[in-house]
């Protein structure tokens, strides 16, 4: 059986998808982009400020499923300029402290125009 995610602490999907799904004790989460959950507008127009907001909407998604960081043991991370790597890893550095499997991609565009996006896959218990 599906569960699906649904909470207003994250940035509703912004197309035909959901927030999440949890299969089997596993949460598999949407990318997550700088967004405002309140407003759905970007947050910030530097590396760092939306990376701080990806890793807060992620935040919110763990927590909705009473998890945390510690508990993600995949992330796939997409940015929209590979020179900003090494800042996007001391933010992604703060809040990934277990050190999750990763890939980081290089991407010729990212919706609304953002400079990255997280994806997680995380434990989450049973249903």
């Amino acid at each position: 059986m599906l569960k699906y995610v649904d909470t207003k602490n994250a940035p509703a999907a912004i197309g035909p998808y959901s927030q999440g799904i949890i299969c089997n004790g596993i949460a598999f989460f949407s990318g997550q982009i700088p967004l405002s959950p309140i407003t759905g507008e970007v947050v910030g127009t530097t590396i760092e400020e939306q990376a701080e907001q990806v890793m807060q909407n992620v935040k919110a998604l763990l927590e909705s499923q009473n998890a945390s960081f510690t508990d993600v043991v995949k992330t796939t991370c997409f940015l929209a300029d590979m020179g900003d790597f090494s800042t996007f890893n001391e933010i992604y550095a703060k809040y990934f402290t277990g050190k999750p499997a990763r890939s980081c991609v290089a991407v010729k565009d990212l919706p609304k125009g953002v400079l990255c996006e997280v994806e997680v896959i995380a434990s989450v218990g049973e249903e």
